[in-house]
């Protein structure tokens, strides 16, 4: 009976520990640190809260991209440059085309970008991480030729209410993108037979290889997926700015590692978690919100970002070694 009891005992402790609810707890502690600490301001509001889901968004939209691609053992540094073309480019092409045409437009630049990449990376035998940084100064150079280093406006008033300006009430239409996203990002990794296969690939590739997976395919889908997402950020930046410029999303790639790396996915394949990347988002959102109102400079929460980086790096890493 003792024995059994100590047995119980461990197995709830272990599970209360286990890796996947580290950021849920972390995220408990922020908010409860800030509100404690910033009771006087106005932190703890259904507007502050409305105001950190615009300002983090596209950030979430971005993460739950990532988590695929590093489900299945890749990273992609791009997807802060794509943010600014795919914007540029729907910007630009509505000055001459119906809106929706542009809206595709833009999204096939992340298509596009995100099978140059696979394939390149694929077929070279070259790690994802030289082949994207390589992309990513390409695509920045590209935004900064196309319109001379100017912003573009964007007057089309249903694009920018339905793209991140637009509310329901209390509501924003961005925390309904975050909802969209975050369900299709879930039923596709958990409930597809493609979700299965990508972490199976990330997991062990020679076996997922020998089962019959189709390795290639499924990790060149996986950077389609992450540069997608990375132009749907672009065009939800360009809503809620109404316009676009060639430094939108160029800050984001650190924060969007640090959010999807504390979310509990696997910088090295093979387990991830859509809801874990949307609370990691939401975490550095809530952090740098709370910075703010506490008076720290941009200066200061970059440090901040990067250690919160350097913590989930770290966890990853001896997770790995055991």
């Amino acid at each position: 009976m003792l024995s059994s009891l100590k047995s119980t005992s461990w197995l709830s402790a272990s599970t209360l520990i286990r890796r996947e609810y580290f950021v849920y707890y972390v995220f408990f502690l922020v908010l409860l640190f800030f509100t404690v600490t910033l009771h006087e301001s106005a932190f703890f509001s259904l507007a502050n809260f409305m105001n950190i889901i615009r300002q983090t968004t596209p950030i979430t939209i971005m993460a739950i991209g990532l988590t695929f691609a590093l489900a299945g053992g890749h990273i992609d540094l791009s997807i802060g440059s794509v943010v600014a073309l795919s914007a540029l480019v729907a910007a630009v092409l509505m000055q001459l085309v119906p809106m929706p045409v542009a809206v595709c437009g833009a999204l096939l630049v992340g298509v596009v970008i995100g099978l140059i990449n696979g394939l390149l990376i694929e077929w070279l035998k070259v790690s994802s991480l030289l082949i994207t940084l390589g992309t990513m100064g390409v695509i920045t150079g590209v935004s900064r030729q196309i319109t001379n280093l100017e912003s573009v406006p964007i007057i089309d008033s249903s694009f920018n209410f339905l793209f991140g300006s637009g509310s329901f009430g209390p509501i924003s239409v961005l925390l309904i993108w975050t909802i969209v996203a975050s369900l299709i990002g879930y039923v596709v990794l958990r409930k597809l037979r493609y979700g299965r296969h990508l972490l199976a690939v990330g997991g062990n590739e020679s076996g997922a290889r020998a089962m019959g997976i189709n390795t290639v395919k499924i990790r060149i889908a996986s950077l389609v997926i992450a540069s997608t997402s990375a132009a749907i950020a672009g065009l939800l930046y360009a809503g809620r700015l109404h316009g676009a410029r060639y430094t939108l999303g160029e800050a984001d790639l650190l924060t969007v590692i640090a959010a999807v790396a504390i979310g509990g996915t696997s910088l090295f394949g093979g387990r991830a978690s859509i809801l874990g990347a949307v609370i990691g988002s939401w975490l550095m959102g809530l952090i740098n919100n709370g910075l703010i109102l506490s008076g720290f400079s941009t200066n200061e929460q970059m440090i901040a970002r990067g250690l919160i980086l350097i913590v989930a790096v770290a966890i990853g890493v001896k997770e790995q070694q055991k």
